[in-house]
């Protein structure tokens, strides 16, 4: 598994990290716990050494099932989770209050099990609470030892440089993929002029970029996912399907997943340090893992990136 330093900071990430929003078990589909647990073990043996999750993934219930799964194995994991998304009944609220942050911080690392939190990260921004006030209450937390960085997710270069402001700002989560490429406009460039890393989620579209899909599919009422991603629907679900057709061509000539082509695609752009992927089985962590063990050639990347170019372009 190959590494990277993450910013500034002194942590050695892998390059496939995993991404826990599905074993919150709210979103995206039926889960089983201890299926949830075996899937985690099985990243972590296979060289996957940075678990991002959020309090707001099952209310909790995914850094729960991540605390447990780390046992005893706590050294090999750089932990990310965050603040500000607090899960409602029916809603995901933005919540970056002071009061709000403190509490959070606190539930996670009970639910975590652990003494410090290595990435804290500001889950999206709140336009109701003054992020001065939100950067105040997260230096007090970080004094007191309970966490060791501070990170951001979907945040903007204005907002970013507000934080740098206050605070040593070592990395940005956003969603980046080969179908979503908007950062790369503004927000990757400002990242890499600063040394912010980029841990990009929906590296996979999804589900869509791993070639499994043949025909639109019809998710079931606890699988939300075709509502917060745009590639299920026309007309970029045939855009998307011309795209992981080149996918597929490379990955038979290098005999690979078609998953872990579109996971290298990602992660050798320039900037991009982690792509987090998700999973629900032993299977598919370790095929997750295995993309951090080879690249793409300069050659099969450009391919790629043409492909896209002129599909989208039409």
């Amino acid at each position: 598994m190959r590494t990277r330093k993450l910013g500034n900071s002194d942590l050695d990430v892998s390059v496939v990290g995993l991404g826990t929003w599905a074993i919150g078990g709210d979103f995206w589909g039926a889960i089983d716990d201890q299926q949830s647990i075996r899937a985690i073990q099985t990243a972590l043996d296979h060289g996957i050494n940075l678990i991002d999750t959020a309090p707001a993934y099952g209310a909790g219930h995914s850094e729960s099932v991540v605390g447990k799964a780390i046992q005893g194995r706590r050294e090999q994991v750089v932990i990310a989770t965050k603040c500000g998304v607090v899960r409602t009944k029916d809603s995901f609220e933005r919540n970056l209050k002071p009061e709000s942050v403190k509490r959070e911080v606190d539930a996670s690392l009970q639910r975590l099990q652990v003494d410090v939190i290595d990435l804290y990260q500001i889950h999206w921004p709140d336009v109701n609470t003054p992020l001065e006030d939100t950067l105040e209450a997260l230096q007090e937390i970080h004094r007191q030892g309970k966490f060791r960085y501070l990170g951001v997710s979907n945040f903007g270069p204005d907002l970013m440089e507000q934080v740098r402001q206050t605070f040593d700002l070592v990395s940005l989560q956003p969603q980046y993929s080969l179908l979503q490429r908007d950062l790369e406009q503004e927000i990757l460039p400002y990242c890499r002029a600063h040394n912010i890393g980029v841990l990009s989620y929906g590296s996979l579209a999804a589900g869509v970029l791993t070639g499994k899909y043949k025909e639109q599919p019809s998710f079931p009422e606890d699988d939300k996912r075709g509502n917060f991603y745009p590639f299920f629907k026309e007309p970029l679900w045939s855009k998307a399907q011309a795209v992981v057709e080149v996918l597929r061509y490379v990955a038979a000539h290098r005999q690979k997943p078609v998953s872990q082509v579109a996971i290298n695609w990602a992660v050798q752009q320039q900037g991009i340090t982690t792509a987090l992927v998700g999973c629900k089985t032993e299977a598919q962590a370790a095929e997750n893992a295995a993309a951090g063990s080879w690249e793409l050639t300069e050659a099969e990347w450009n391919r790629i990136d043409e492909a896209y170019q002129r599909i989208f372009s039409s």
